[in-house]
């Protein structure tokens, strides 16, 4: 990408920063998404689970289905992202 900024993608995070609910979420990224870019998604998002958890590459593996590059790139991002991780994280174990 040539002129890359992540402010080009501001219109969509606006998008889904807008909608009020699960269902509302569901239902855009039902339309937005591959079922294997959900899929993807969301094994990501386990994984980033399992590495908080303290649990190895190994059982992760084991687990979840993700290749140990998958797994590395989560740990490369809870260890030096933005971020993102973390907060959905620490937002979901509140919601529990």
């Amino acid at each position: 990408m040539q002129n890359f900024s992540f402010e080009q993608f501001n219109p969509f995070f606006e998008a889904v920063a807008g909608l009020t609910s699960a269902k509302e979420v569901r239902t855009f990224f039902e339309d937005v998404c591959t079922i294997k870019e959900l899929m993807d998604i969301t094994q990501r998002l386990q994984v980033a689970s399992l590495l908080k958890e303290g649990k190895n590459y190994q059982e992760i593996s084991k687990t979840t289905g993700a290749s140990t590059a998958t797994i590395s790139r989560v740990n490369k991002c809870l260890l030096y992202g933005s971020g993102g991780y973390n907060l959905v994280l620490e937002k979901e174990g509140g919601s529990k």
